[in-house]
């Protein structure tokens, strides 16, 4: 299993807000190349999945604070997060099985462990 903790998405990744779509678009590229920056120093990349055509992605959410939040905006808000890991691991993200927790403990990050499966497992 290969892990990374991953920043916070910012809160312009939520689907509540409200951005126009250049400012939205920069957001998004710089969480995206944030994202694929960590992986790599993570040691990740196309050796990562041993050549495997799927791969489970867990991810454990660290809120900032203790503030309610929506699970899944949470995970919508890692959109570009996720491109990212997949352009570190140079696959596209559709082969990804995804999962979350959120945690009750505080941190503003979010760890994301990468295992490689075989076809149809899961």
């Amino acid at each position: 299993m290969n892990t990374v903790v991953l920043p916070w998405p910012p809160k312009e990744l939520s689907p509540n807000a409200r951005l126009h779509h250049m400012a939205l678009h920069r957001v998004k590229k710089a969480y995206r190349t944030a994202c694929w920056l960590q992986a790599r120093k993570a040691g990740m990349s196309a050796a990562t999945l041993l050549g495997a055509e799927e791969a489970e992605v867990h991810l454990v959410f660290y809120p900032p604070d203790k503030r309610n939040r929506d699970a899944d905006n949470m995970l919508a808000s890692m959109k570009a997060g996720l491109d990212g890991l997949a352009d570190a691991l140079k696959v596209d993200d559709s082969i990804f099985r995804v999962t979350f927790d959120v945690s009750d403990d505080i941190g503003g990050m979010v760890k994301v462990s990468v295992v490689p499966l075989t076809k149809g497992a899961a």
